[in-house]
Order: structure tokens, then C-alpha cells, then sequence
């Protein structure tokens, strides 16, 4: 536990260091059966004595950012706040926007997700929160690189309008100097005192200014 919160790391379907076996559990059922792992592994930690289950918060980054968003669109009851880091949220726009020079990496991440140009799209479409962001209910909160050229900018720009427009509170960090994970300790330290707000308002209730949106 730190600053109270205990934190339960969820290896679901899909994870690697696990076998191979395990790796492609999820292969091209992304926002199922892993998502169902974070959902189980939620409600195993609501049971615990110490734990208050109405306080139960998801976090993660680039895929985990996926899980998370997953998670507050698909599943909007389980989870009273989330998190999502560099997050991928439009399945459609981060397959294709792969550049030819990464082909060995854009084939297996098509093998693995599917190929947006077939018809594996409406499958991507309809896992992609973007095109859900209505279902949201709970506050979230999204960090991103202005320069990561995986999951490009204008994805968290497209899912924290689109939460918005549902009257649903949206914190926005961009850090200009930052790609795809936050290199700078500066931004390290600046961007986890920031979630840690969010977290103390929306989990714990505490008080406190909120930032503007």
C-alpha cells in the first residue's frame, strides 16, 4: 500500500512472460476475455476485508491506457474512476497510422489485433472506446505525449472531447517534450502528482481545487 491505496496488478490473458500459450489468449479478442480479467480481478479485491469496494479505481498505460478506457466504456459500472496513459482508443486510426519502415512490427500487431483494411474493421470498431465514449459514466483522467508516435496525440484529444460531451469530468495532461512513456523525471514526477490528485478526489473523496478542463 502507498498513500493508502492498495494496487492490484492484473497479468490477463494476453500478457507476455507467461508462455506463448497464455500471449495469444487474446489474439484478435481484444476487450473481451482480458477485459473480463480485469473485471474478475476487480471483484476479487472488492471482497477483501480491507478493501472498501466502492472505491475501486483502474490505471494503466499504452495497452493498460486500452484496458483502462475498456474498462470506464464497456464496463462503466465496475470502476469509479480511471486513468489511461498514452492510451490506444481508435483501433482503426493506431493500425493504420503504423509506418512501412516498422513492417516486421505491423505485421505481427495485425496477426495479433487484425488488419484494418479487411474485415477484421468492424471488430476494431466496435472494441474501440472512441466510438462507445457515450457509455462513460465515471471521471477519467488521461495523460499523453504530444510526440509519441504510437498512439498519436490527437486519440486522447478525439476520447476526452467525446467524454466530455457527456457531461462527464475529464482531466487533460499533454506533456509537449514526451513520446510514448514519459522519459523526464520532471514529467514523471508532475504527471504522477497529478494522478494522485485525481485518485485522492475521485476515490477518497477528498476535497481540493480541481484543475481546469
Amino acid at each position: 500500500m502507498n498513500h493508502d491505496y492498495a494496487v492490484i496488478a492484473v497479468n490477463n490473458r494476453g500478457s507476455s512472460g507467461y508462455g506463448k500459450t497464455f500471449y495469444r489468449m487474446d489474439d484478435q479478442n481484444h476487450g473481451d476475455k482480458d477485459l473480463k480479467d480485469c473485471v474478475w480481478a476487480k471483484k476479487w479485491l472488492a471482497s477483501q476485508d480491507y478493501i472498501d469496494p466502492d472505491k475501486i479505481g483502474i490505471i494503466g498505460g499504452s495497452y493498460g491506457g486500452y484496458m483502462t478506457m475498456a474498462a470506464m466504456t464497456f464496463e462503466p459500472d465496475e470502476f469509479k474512476a480511471g486513468v489511461n496513459i498514452f492510451g490506444v482508443t481508435n483501433w482503426l486510426r493506431t493500425l493504420k497510422s503504423i509506418p512501412p519502415w516498422w513492417g516486421s512490427f505491423r505485421d505481427a500487431l495485425f496477426q495479433e489485433m487484425g488488419n484494418p483494411h479487411t474485415d477484421d474493421s468492424i471488430r476494431l470498431y466496435n472494441i474501440s472506446p472512441l466510438f462507445h465514449a457515450h457509455q462513460v459514466k465515471n471521471p477519467i483522467m488521461v495523460l499523453q505525449g504530444a510526440n509519441d508516435p504510437r498512439v498519436l496525440q490527437i486519440e486522447s484529444d478525439e476520447i476526452v472531447e467525446a467524454v466530455r460531451k457527456n457531461d462527464v469530468y475529464v482531466e487533460y495532461v499533454i506533456f509537449p517534450d514526451e513520446g510514448h512513456g514519459f522519459a523526464k523525471t520532471d514529467n514523471r514526477i508532475t504527471g504522477y502528482g497529478q494522478i494522485l490528485d485525481f485518485l485522492n478526489i475521485y476515490l477518497k473523496g477528498e476535497s481540493m481545487d480541481l484543475p481546469e478542463e
